[in-house]
């Protein structure tokens, strides 16, 4: 399932979700992410540019479903991922642990 969503997300040219995780796959994935929620435990995928919070008002999903894409087609939505967002977060895990005197 995980798999398939993911495959799913990297060729969809936009994602509506209510999920933190998807929130966090998306930023990663670099595809754009609309969230209808009024907050987040995930900021940094709004602050870096990949995700926006929005009303769940039918209306208020249209309008951002329409300027999303239209950023996304003009490039300007176009992040790198985010710095350690690299997949090796385990091997400086076990640097880390390595470094301590325990």
């Amino acid at each position: 399932m995980m798999c398939a969503r993911a495959f799913a997300q990297t060729d969809a040219r936009l994602v509506l979700t209510d999920s933190g995780g998807i929130q966090e796959e998306t930023t990663y994935l670099g595809t754009p992410c609309l969230t209808a929620r009024p907050n987040t435990e995930r900021p940094v995928t709004i602050t870096h540019g990949t995700n926006r919070l929005v009303s769940s008002r039918a209306a208020d999903l249209v309008a951002a479903a329409r300027e999303a894409l239209t950023a996304a087609a003009s490039g300007r939505i176009s992040a790198p991922r985010p710095e350690l967002w690299d997949g090796r977060a385990a091997e400086r895990v076990v640097a880390a642990l390595g470094e301590t005197d325990g």
